[in-house]
């Protein structure tokens, strides 16, 4: 009854809409074709592929393609200073080998498995492409965001693996048919065939048929027989899944499938295939993983340089076959490497095992390269956390010459200039540094202040100066400090955002090459495959931070942190090196006499080396002890030791500063005694004088009387 009056005002509605629905039926199929939309709709459709098309063969003219063959058949490398290949860089790649010695075996288990008409088509697939149209439709429907399969040409997998994504979606598929077009364009189908077979995948790390042949059957790709062959083939859709090492049952049963295909193209016959499907699968692993990566936080500083400064990207960088020349000098970056290894030149590690982590940057303070970079202990992470560059830390008492040393010789201060050194509480908060082990006494110069690290002259000069002074002075020197590092607390070092031991080093260049300071870097030039240059002595920013005479007196106080100062432990034998160390206070430990980072930063005039230990998280379990600079010592002393020897060995045109006030002082001596001589051979003629005087006066009263 129910259903009857439903349907009953169903009809009703219908009858009572119908003329209006054929009244607008018909004022729509005027306006249709008076305005001839038909026309409109196939022209916007054309016009719509036309863009698209457009835009992909742009995109496709402009992908380098003709680039490919050399950028996969070269490795990059890592050249050093002097212009020696220091290692090379490759994480998709394998040993490329020419056609001719890939066995045919394998080139037609691949055609047979991965694209019969390979021989046919001109980089795509009509009907791989209608195929990849459903099912992009069927996961439409499905509310699926991706393409399943898709029947890609070897054309197709080639440029996917070489230029675009995994992804999965329509418009990385539109990408990768307008790129093997192109690459079908620039190529012949042999060498097309040998980049598919060099750039694949196959498991376990391996890249390239020749490396894949030394992994499973432990031969050359030219020797690979037909069984071996299907099972490599067999391996390209499924690397993990149809690997004979961890799969052997999986990847039988894949060759023989395998096996039947190329039976069906008529690479090998029904009874080869019967017969080749009988024989057992058996392994063999000679395959060697040769590293050159040898260098690991120094390489890793060159792509990060690369992909920030020039554009580069990862993959490009380690699959395209570029030459990267670099500041590297192999003799520092190796003798770091291996010092980093001595547990000896470390302080012991914390009850439980955590290691106090270190680590050291060595800078060309002519020209800003970087010459050695070690960031860490243990074992290194591919483009892992690099503490030289990467550790932001407070850095002590090395900000003392660039805060407060350098501008009080600018604004009239000398090197023996008389500090006061006493505890003293500054502005509304009653700041009050302290000295170590809390000694004071009354005045000291300036260079046995600076030699010997005490605080309360320090932050007693920067507050003559002016915090201002000292503030714009440390952003010369390449510190990124903020407006709210503007205080007293920054002649000590107290930065909100602390500092690298590469900016460290960066900024005490200038000490060393005569008040100019120059941006630290890693790439001089970057040669792509092919042999163009993309990027050739890069101009890189320097900067006036004193004058020469200025930077000549810092060196000379600085020369006394080694000689007699913080630094005397440190100091390399039998050289004559300037700089700073610093420590800072390991908050809430409990411990008074806690350290959270030791600091180290000397220099010669041809390099400038800072070491920084410390643990990556401080707290009452894992603090270096003692506030001395010594701490770090042994390790700064055999990096120098160890360095040095290899360097122009150019000597300072200064003397320590305290050598210079005992040479003043004993000169100020000479002249008083040459003064107070001059006075008494003059009074002793004086008393001549009288004496003869007195003697004639007698003389002449007795012979001639009164």
């Amino acid at each position: 009854m129910n259903n009857n009056r439903g349907n009953q005002s169903k009809q009703g509605f219908k009858a009572m809409m119908s003329p209006y629905y054929q009244r607008f039926k018909r004022h729509f199929s005027r306006f249709w074709h008076r305005y001839q939309l038909t026309r409109w709709l196939i022209v916007g459709i054309l016009t719509l592929i036309f863009v698209i098309s457009a835009t992909l063969t742009f995109q496709a003219k402009t992908a380098n393609v003709g680039d490919l063959k050399a950028q996969l058949e070269k490795t990059t490398y890592i050249y050093d200073k002097s212009n020696q290949r220091a290692g090379s860089l490759y994480k998709q790649k394998g040993t490329f080998v020419s056609l001719n010695r890939i066995s045919p075996n394998v080139q037609k288990a691949v055609i047979s498995t991965e694209d019969r008409n390979f021989y046919h088509e001109h980089g795509f697939s009509v009907k791989g492409i209608a195929r990849a149209f459903f099912l992009l439709a069927k996961n439409k429907l499905l509310h699926r965001d991706y393409i399943s399969g898709g029947g890609s040409t070897l054309t197709q997998q080639l440029v996917k693996n070489a230029f675009l994504t995994q992804e999965q979606t329509l418009t990385r598929k539109l990408k990768e048919i307008f790129l093997a077009i192109e690459v079908e364009n620039v190529y012949s189908k042999q060498d097309i065939l040998s980049m598919y077979l060099n750039n694949a995948y196959f498991g376990n790390g391996v890249w390239g048929v020749q490396d894949a042949a030394h992994k499973y059957f432990g031969t050359d790709a030219a020797h690979l027989t037909v069984p071996e062959s299907a099972v490599l083939a067999g391996m390209l859709t499924s690397p993990s899944g149809f690997n004979p090492i961890d799969h052997p049952q999986a990847s039988k049963d894949r060759r023989n499938v395998v096996l039947g295909l190329m039976a069906e193209t008529g690479a090998i016959t029904k009874s080869q295939a019967t017969s080749y499907q009988q024989t057992p699968l058996t392994t063999q692993d000679t395959y060697q993983y040769k590293d050159s990566y040898r260098y690991p936080y120094y390489f890793d500083a060159v792509i990060d340089e690369a992909i920030s400064k020039y554009g580069l990207t990862e993959s490009d960088i380690m699959n395209h076959g570029y030459k990267i020349y670099t500041y590297l000098d192999q003799n520092y970056q190796a003798r770091l490497q291996e010092n980093f290894k001595n547990d000896y030149l470390f302080p012991q590690n914390s009850t439980d095992g955590t290691k106090v982590q270190a680590a050291s940057v060595a800078v060309n303070p002519n020209n800003g390269g970087v010459m050695a970079v070690v960031g860490g202990r243990g074992k290194h992470v591919f483009r892992g956390y690099n503490r030289a560059t990467q550790v932001k830390r407070q850095p002590g008492s090395t900000m003392k010459p660039l805060a407060v040393y350098t501008p009080a010789l600018e604004n009239g201060y000398f090197y023996d200039s008389e500090l006061q050194n006493k505890k003293t509480s500054y502005g509304s908060n009653h700041y009050t540094p302290k000295n170590y082990n809390n000694v004071y006494t009354g005045k000291m110069p300036m260079y046995e202040a600076l030699a010997n690290s005490v605080n309360a002259p320090a932050v007693w000069l920067l507050n003559k100066i002016g915090v201002d002074k000292g503030y714009e002075s440390v952003k010369k020197f390449g510190i990124p400090v903020t407006k709210s590092d503007k205080n007293l607390a920054l002649a000590l070092g107290g930065l909100n955002k602390g500092v690298s031991p590469q900016e460290l080093a960066g900024a005490y260049t200038a000490f060393a090459n005569n008040g100019t300071r120059t941006d630290t870097h890693y790439i001089r030039k970057i040669v792509d495959a092919s042999g163009n240059v993309i990027v050739d002595n890069p101009r890189v920013a320097t900067h006036d931070v004193m004058t020469p005479k200025v930077a000549k007196q810092m060196t000379s106080m600085m020369l006394g942190v080694f000689n007699n100062g913080t630094g005397a432990t440190a100091k390399p034998y039998g050289y004559s090196v300037a700089g700073k160390t610093g420590s800072t206070e390991a908050d809430d430990t409990g411990d008074g006499d806690a350290t959270r980072d030791k600091w180290i930063v000397g220099y010669t005039p041809d390099v400038v080396l800072t070491t920084w230990e410390g643990f990556d998280n401080t707290n009452k379990n894992h603090h270096l002890e003692n506030l001395s600079g010594t701490g770090v010592g042994p390790l700064f002393k055999t990096e120098m030791e160890e360095i040095l020897p290899y360097t122009k060995q150019t000597q300072f045109d200064t003397q320590d500063a305290s050598t210079l006030a005992k040479a003043s002082q004993s000169d100020d001596n000479f002249w008083d005694s040459v003064q107070k001589g001059a006075g008494d051979v003059g009074d002793q003629i004086e008393q001549g004088a009288n004496n003869a005087a007195d003697t004639v006066k007698k003389w002449w009263q007795g012979a001639f009387g009164n």
